[in-house]
C-alpha cells in the first residue's frame, strides 16, 4: 500500500535528480571556484557531459580544485587526448550480450542493464560510450527474462546499467516480481551509486521491497573515498544492513583521487564503521578512452594493497582486481 510518506519519499530523491548540475560553470560557481584554478578543466563532455547532483555538491569542499569528489565529475580536456591501448569498449561486452538489455559474461550470474541512465556522470566510467537507448525502462526485459528462465544454470541476477536506481520503486517491483518466480534464481544483487549522491533514494518502499524478497538481496554500491560519506549518507546505508540485506562497497582505484594507502584505509574503515558497509573490490580502472589520466598501474595497487594489510584487519581490506575481456570471472591482482 502507497502511503502519503512514501510518495513524499519518492518526490523528494526526484526532485534532487532533476535539480542536478550540468554545467560546469554552475559547479564552479557552487564552489567559489575560478576555470583558471583549474588547468585541465573542459567546459565541454561531448557525449557524457556533466551531472551531478546537489547533495554530492554539497560534500565537496568550497575553494579547493583539488577536491576528490570534484575530480570524479568534472570534465577533463585529458579526455579527449587519444591514448594507444585505451577503446571505447575495453571489455568487449557488445559481443556478450545473448539478448538486448543482458550481459552474460561468468557462469551462474548474468547482468541486467535495467537502464542505460546515471544520477551521476564519473568521468572514469567505463560504460561512457555506451550507446545511449531511448527505448523505455523495461522494453527488453521480456528477452532477458526469457533467457534467464531457459538458462537453469543461472542462480543470481545482477542488476545494473546505467543505475537501475534511477528507475521508480513501481517498475523496480516489476522486475523483482518477475525474477523471483524463476523457480532456480537464488540471489538479488544491486549495483548503484544512486544512494550515494542522492541518500533519498534509500526510501522505506525500497527497503521493504527487498527486505521480502524470497531472493537473498545485495546491494554493492559504489564509493570511492571516504569524504563521500557524511552522516546522512551513513545513516541510509546502516538502514538496508539492518534489515538483513547484504551491502558491500565496490570501489576504483584512480590516480590523484584515492591512490594512497592512508585514503584507502581511511575509506575502509569508514565504509564499516560508520555505514555498515564491507569493502568488496578495488577495480584497477579500464582502459576506456578518454580516462588514461586516472590510470594507475597494477605494480601500484600490489603495493597499495600490502600496506593496507599491515594498517587494516583482513576484512577491511578489499581484493584488487581488473576485468579482462573474455575472462571466466575478474583477475584477482592481491587480496
Amino acid at each position: 500500500m502507497v502511503t502519503d510518506n512514501s510518495v513524499a519519499e519518492s518526490s523528494h530523491w526526484q526532485v534532487e535528480l532533476r535539480r542536478a548540475i550540468r554545467r560546469p560553470e554552475q559547479l564552479l560557481k557552487l564552489l567559489d571556484l575560478k576555470a583558471e584554478q583549474l588547468g585541465w578543466l573542459s567546459d565541454d563532455g561531448g557525449d557524457f557531459p556533466l551531472r551531478v547532483p546537489l547533495p554530492f555538491v554539497a560534500r565537496m569542499r568550497s575553494g579547493d580544485p583539488t577536491d576528490p569528489l570534484l575530480r570524479q565529475v568534472l570534465c577533463d580536456r585529458r579526455e579527449w587526448h587519444g591514448t594507444a591501448g585505451y577503446s571505447t569498449d575495453p571489455l568487449a561486452e557488445s559481443s556478450a550480450n545473448p539478448c538486448p538489455g543482458l550481459l552474460h559474461k561468468y557462469h551462474g550470474r548474468v547482468l541486467l542493464l535495467a537502464t542505460h541512465s546515471c544520477a551521476v556522470h564519473c568521468r572514469y566510467c567505463f560504460r561512457r560510450h555506451f550507446p545511449q537507448d531511448t527505448t523505455p525502462p523495461g522494453a527488453h526485459w521480456e528477452a532477458a527474462l526469457t533467457y534467464i528462465t531457459e538458462h537453469t544454470e543461472i542462480s543470481e541476477v545482477i542488476i545494473s546499467g546505467g543505475d537501475p536506481l534511477i528507475l521508480r520503486d513501481s517498475l523496480l517491483e516489476t522486475l523483482f516480481s518477475a525474477l523471483e518466480v524463476i523457480p532456480h534464481l537464488r540471489g538479488l544483487r544491486l549495483h548503484t551509486r544512486l544512494p550515494v549522491v542522492i541518500p533519498a533514494r534509500i526510501t522505506d518502499t525500497l527497503l521493504e521491497r527487498l527486505a521480502k524478497s524470497p531472493l537473498r538481496a545485495t546491494m554493492v554500491v559504489h564509493i570511492n573515498h571516504a569524504q563521500e560519506i557524511d552522516a546522512t549518507l551513513a545513516q541510509a546505508l546502516r538502514r538496508v544492513g539492518q534489515l538483513g540485506i547484504g551491502l558491500l562497497n565496490q570501489s576504483v582505484l584512480l590516480r590523484g583521487i584515492n591512490d594512497s594507502a592512508k585514503t584507502l584505509a581511511e575509506l575502509s574503515e569508514t565504509l564499516h564503521y560508520e555505514a555498515g558497509i564491507l569493502p568488496y573490490y578495488l577495480h584497477l580502472p579500464d582502459r576506456v578512452a578518454g580516462t588514461a589520466h586516472f590510470h594507475v598501474s597494477a605494480a601500484e595497487g600490489r603495493q597499495l594493497i600490502a600496506q593496507l594489510r599491515a594498517i587494516l584487519p583482513g576484512y577491511l581490506v578489499p581484493r584488487l582486481v581488473r576485468e579482462e575481456a573474455g575472462a571466466a570471472a575478474k583477475t584477482v591482482i592481491a587480496s
